[in-house]
């Protein structure tokens, strides 16, 4: 039996993988370009064996034949099911290990999460969330902040995070229940910060973080919205993850990115950062 679903990759996000297991062996990809193959060697380990394109999947067994090789059961069992399956597949990592604010203990920023409440001791005790890196994700600096050689907008959320999260900062794990109300940031991080200076890094933050955060399950319209219009800029990063983000809010809109992005990757635009193979960790 082959199981398909998604979870968020932790820490720090950066996106939403898909992932499809069998008994012996898993698929993953963060982008529906290239899966992952994975061999299990225990119930909770894995090694990588090979990559596959994804426009490749119905052609592989007749190309192995033509070239007299011969495919490993264990990947052929997951490529045919790809061949024709759904993406992205349904979210499934409801056990989340949030940083509490040190104030009311409330849901801070969220660092971990996963698909069964067997696995939440395997993770390691971490109160301390992490910024997606700007080597991976830039931040634009203002004239101002270029001056005073301020060091990333990444960095400094961060550091806004651990003092919000006090000197002896803790962690608590929850179980969410879909359609269940709550309290939870939606965007994984709360946005309500009293310094009018500190909201702004954070908003930076997250509309830089838009082209990932838009492949969560369960936003909002108005959330999905605001989170398109800030992927404006970023065409390139839409167009690299947009088959797995599970709607659209404004379908002209993403239509307009789209175009842009396949114009420019027509005329031999490249973004290397593109090409990266996210390490899938803790999963």
């Amino acid at each position: 039996m082959i199981r398909a679903y998604s979870q968020r990759l932790l820490p720090p996000y950066s996106g939403q993988v898909q992932i499809v297991e069998s008994e012996h062996a898993r698929a993953l990809t963060m982008d529906m370009d290239t899966w992952e193959i994975q061999f299990r060697r225990h119930e909770t380990n894995f090694i990588r064996v090979a990559w596959v394109s994804h426009r490749d999947l119905g052609e592989l067994e007749a190309k192995a034949a033509r070239n007299g090789e011969e495919i490993d059961e264990r990947i052929l069992e997951l490529t045919r099911f790809l061949e024709t399956a759904s993406l992205p597949f349904p979210a499934a990592d409801r056990f989340e290990y949030w940083l509490l604010d040190a104030v009311d203990d409330s849901p801070l920023a969220l660092i971990f999460s996963c698909t069964e409440g067997v696995q939440m001791g395997r993770f390691p005790s971490h109160p301390e969330w992490t910024a997606l890196p700007s080597a991976v994700m830039p931040i634009e600096l203002t004239p101002e902040e270029k001056a005073r050689s301020e060091t990333p907008v990444n960095y400094r959320l961060e550091q806004l995070v651990a003092e919000r999260a006090g000197k002896k900062p803790r962690a608590r794990w929850f179980q969410r229940r879909p359609g269940e109300p709550d309290d939870f940031p939606p965007l994984m991080i709360r946005e309500d910060w009293e310094n009018e200076t500190d909201h702004a890094i954070c908003q930076r933050y997250l509309s830089r973080q838009s082209t990932r955060l838009l492949m969560l399950h369960g936003l909002e319209h108005h959330e999905r919205q605001r989170l398109e219009e800030a992927a404006k800029p970023h065409a390139m990063e839409v167009y690299r993850f947009h088959s797995l983000y599970p709607e659209f809010a404004d379908d002209k809109l993403m239509s307009a990115i789209l175009v842009e992005a396949r114009l420019r990757v027509s005329n031999g635009e490249q973004d290397n950062r593109l090409r990266r193979r996210d390490g899938i960790t803790y999963l």
